[in-house]
């Protein structure tokens, strides 16, 4: 970001926290009003600039730290949680105050003609509605305390048979483990990482695939997670791929060899956790006579780099065979995946994050990532193929997950009658 785009970026951000800070003391002001005593009354009023002030203003710092290290530290995380919490139940109850001064301003207009404007006072506040909103927010409010702390390491295990009419008889049954996005420059916990980790051993899966974002920026923030990782092992082998974090173009480099030394360095990192990278290539999985092809591209996506070459990957490959492709941007299925001419069955894909928040229950399904990516968790299917969007083993600029849980994904091949 330019200095002229973050100045933009900054400002926006201090209005908009500002006006959030001012709408959200109406409902305070108007619980403080009831209160007898002027000190206790102003203490609070004060205290809550004092304090929601300085909450801006240390995300403020935080924004302008990013942009010149390029990097999000520790500090840094703790700080963008708190401002994500804060905005979220901020937003909650601003929400509420909107809805009550639409009908404030309609009870205000309907008293103008109904009675002219003499004597005419406009609606006050209702104390109920801004103990209901205050009330209501404390639900987003602790699920990102939850997030924050426990939520991040809640792994989940989505299990998924997918019925295929070309598949091999061989690999009936063959399961698939898939990891996204571990981000390991964010994960601090060693004891949280271990939970996943055990997960996915327990899975004792035919074939172990890991599509991407290894890293935030450098190589080396995986080297305290190495053995543990290394723990992860299929009957016929491990493969990954690149996402486009694990390129380093997301900060700045002494030196374009600096950059590029520590992409080779990443890409022997694989190798150190006994994973095969897949760059723009494929492997055949051979089982009792018969195979599958694997195949794996560079980094592809809408908004991002473009680095995969999915026909050069895909040269020599039988039109007839059955084949699984790894690429970490589920927007590259919606592209060109699935309009290839030489079919592909399966796409694992991950990137998304499920952006770390929204809901997921046998209801409702909603995360903000929607917006952005039409396929952005789970099983999507068109004309036969298949694409699944893994959730994420880790997280990054938000250190935590609310309702969207870090994932282990395993598929199952069956053949279709």
């Amino acid at each position: 970001m330019n200095n002229l785009g973050s100045l933009i970026f900054l400002a926006s951000v201090l209005l908009f926290t500002t006006f959030l800070n001012w709408y959200v003391f109406q409902a305070v002001k108007t619980l403080t009003s009831n209160l007898d005593s002027d000190k206790i009354r102003n203490s609070i009023n004060v205290g809550y600039w004092l304090i929601f002030s300085g909450i801006s203003l240390w995300v403020i710092l935080t924004f302008i730290g990013i942009f010149s290290a390029g990097e999000i530290s520790a500090t840094r995380q703790t700080a963008l949680n708190v401002f994500l919490t804060v905005l979220v139940t901020q937003l909650v109850i601003v929400l509420i105050l909107f809805g009550e001064d639409i009908f404030r301003n309609l009870q205000a207009g309907f008293s103008l003609v109904a009675n002219g404007s003499k004597d005419f006072t406009f609606p006050t506040r209702n104390a109920y509605v801004s103990t209901l909103a205050i009330a209501i927010a404390a639900f987003p409010f602790f699920s990102f305390i939850y997030g924050t702390t426990y939520g991040k390491y809640n792994f989940k295990v989505h299990k998924e048979v997918i019925y295929f009419e070309n598949l091999p008889d061989a690999f009936d049954g063959f399961t698939i483990t898939q990891l996204s996005d571990i981000h390991s420059g964010s994960l601090r916990d060693k004891e949280g990482v271990r939970k996943g980790v055990d997960l996915a051993v327990r899975q004792n899966s035919d074939l172990v695939v890991f599509t991407g974002d290894l890293v935030n920026h450098k190589a080396e923030e995986i080297d305290p997670f190495l053995e543990q990782f290394a723990e992860i092992k299929g009957k016929y082998g491990q493969f990954s791929i690149l996402g486009n974090h694990d390129y380093g173009d997301y900060i700045s480099w002494p030196s374009k060899s600096d950059k590029e030394q520590n992409l080779e360095n990443l890409k022997a990192k694989h190798a150190e956790m006994g994973f095969r990278l897949l760059l723009d290539e494929h492997v055949r999985i051979e089982k009792d006579g018969q195979e599958i092809t694997l195949i794996g591209v560079e980094n592809w996506g809408v908004g991002f780099v473009k680095k995969g070459d999915l026909s050069k990957a895909m040269e020599g490959t039988p039109e007839d065979g059955f084949k699984v492709l790894l690429s970490h941007d589920p927007s590259h299925w919606d592209e060109e995946v699935k309009k290839n001419q030489n079919p592909v069955h399966l796409t694992l894909s991950g990137h998304t994050h499920g952006m770390q928040f929204g809901i997921e229950t046998p209801l409702v399904r909603w995360s903000p990532v929607q917006y952005r990516y039409p396929n952005w968790a789970g099983l999507a299917e068109e004309k036969g193929r298949f694409l699944y969007v893994n959730r994420g083993f880790g997280f990054h600029a938000f250190s935590g997950r609310v309702g969207i849980w870090p994932e282990i994904t395993v598929i199952e091949l069956r053949k279709a009658n």
